[in-house]
């Protein structure tokens, strides 16, 4: 999965999330790591970076 599907994957991610109540502990941990995605997503990422990013991805099962 490239970069722009990846981003397309978490968008619709979080636009799931925002259907369900917002006051769940689910769905404010879930969307912290899918800012946080999108956060590295946006930069220039170390080797680190990149590790934690594919951890998240592997974490969410998107």
């Amino acid at each position: 999965m490239g970069p722009v599907e990846k981003e397309a994957s978490v968008h619709g991610e979080m636009k799931r999330m925002q259907k369900l109540p917002a006051n769940g502990t689910y769905v404010t941990h879930r969307l912290r790591v899918l800012n946080k995605i999108l956060q590295l997503l946006s930069i220039q990422r170390t080797a680190s970076q990149e590790q934690e990013l594919e951890l998240l991805f592997a974490g969410l099962s998107l």
